[in-house]
């Protein structure tokens, strides 16, 4: 009989701690959980919630996915904190940007992703604020597509928006129906 997945299931993974740097000197913190057997390179970036509110790399959702996604999946999970974020990995350098300076994180965790951890299909995966980084500065034409949890919309602008509308990559959002921030109607209108 197949062994039940509890919540604090962990399963089988190669995990390492990563470190790589922004383009304005930062160096972030993170760690990449990798299928021991399948070696696709198929990776799943994960952008955390916002971390002024305990939104970090370990935060439950994206913990839970490292813990399970390589040995079900085959997919590499990969999550980092952006500047100033702290978990049990550790401290990311720098100060919360309001969304802003989080740009650099963004892009550098992309081109590691794929110049030195050798993806060769990557997706983004951003929850709550999260998303709005990913919806802002994902835009790196090797990324495949954008998995957004919670969007809030909160700092994505309506050019955003369009950018993503227009470019015809996939984007699968999953909106609660009793989000603080984005009602399923909202989010109807606004994607």
């Amino acid at each position: 009989m197949a062994e039940l997945i509890r919540p604090s299931t962990v399963l089988p993974a190669e995990r390492s701690s990563i470190t790589f740097f922004t383009s304005d000197g930062l160096k972030l913190i993170g760690e990449i959980a990798r299928p021991i057997e399948d070696q696709r390179g198929i990776g799943l970036l994960c952008l955390h919630p916002l971390p002024t509110h305990g939104g970090m790399m370990d935060s439950h959702i994206y913990k839970k996915a490292a813990n399970r996604l390589p040995e079900l999946a085959g997919i590499n999970v990969i999550r980092f904190n952006t500047r100033g974020t702290k978990s049990d990995q550790g401290v990311s350098e720098g100060h919360f940007g309001e969304a802003i300076t989080e740009k650099e994180d963004v892009v550098a965790a992309i081109n590691y992703s794929l110049e030195q951890l050798g993806m060769k299909e990557l997706w983004v995966s951003g929850w709550s604020f999260g998303s709005d980084l990913a919806l802002k500065y994902a835009r790196d034409k090797r990324v495949r597509g954008l998995i957004l949890l919670s969007p809030p919309l909160r700092f994505s602008t309506e050019d955003d928006l369009a950018f993503w509308r227009e470019d015809g990559r996939s984007i699968t959002a999953l909106i609660p129906e009793f989000d603080d921030y984005l009602k399923p109607d909202q989010a109807k209108q606004r994607f």
